[in-house]
């Protein structure tokens, strides 16, 4: 099973191989600013930046006040939770990173050296929780900069040599999914409250 839900039959640490042999003063500053950006201690900073643009969008358009709500509480509330099934899901599965899994001299590490709890990508489920939670409150080139963000990220922590593309995948997969499934539920209790079921009396 795990060869073709992690290694994909070899795929994984190809992929790897490729992205991770890519290398050069520029590339590699470019890299770890991704890396950095995405660093999941980073929402304190983020947070009061969303919820100035919120504020400003809402001055600008009335209308979109519960939107922003709904927003900034999926946003929350799904940061909370993905740090902690990261956390969880990387000490149960302990899954080694790529400077241990793979030979010597054949992973290019670029900064700190990590070595266990690879899967999965905490950076990379970082960026897609931003991305995915402010989504709806967002144009298509704002879309297109957010899709890109999301993919700089992925493409930076294997190439720092800290993750493989499926730690990157998992990662997307799991932060997209507890937007959606909180938005839902967002979603369902906001039709609730507006046409509450009625009870009548027998």
């Amino acid at each position: 099973m795990k060869a073709i839900l992690y290694d994909w039959v070899g795929l994984n640490v190809w992929l790897f191989h490729l992205i991770n042999g890519i290398h050069g003063p520029w590339i590699d500053a470019f890299m770890r600013l991704g890396t950095r950006l995405a660093d999941p201690d980073n929402f304190t900073l983020y947070l009061p930046i969303i919820a100035l643009l919120a504020v400003y969008s809402i001055r600008e358009n009335p209308d979109r006040a519960s939107l922003w709500v709904e927003v900034l509480g999926v946003l929350s509330t799904a940061y909370v939770l993905d740090g902690w099934l990261v956390t969880w899901i990387k000490l149960w599965l302990d899954l080694p990173r790529p400077l241990t899994a793979l030979p010597a001299g054949t992973v290019f590490v670029v900064g700190t050296p990590e070595f266990r709890h690879s899967l999965p990508s905490g950076h990379a489920s970082f960026a897609m929780l931003l991305a995915a939670s402010l989504w709806r409150t967002m144009d298509r080139p704002t879309r297109l900069a957010a899709a890109a963000f999301v993919l700089w990220v992925g493409v930076s922590r294997i190439s720092v040599g800290a993750h493989f593309p499926a730690d990157v995948v998992a990662g997307y997969l799991l932060s997209l999914g507890l937007v959606l499934a909180l938005r839902a539920l967002v979603t369902r209790l906001g039709a609730w409250r507006r046409h509450p079921v009625e009870h009548t009396d027998h």
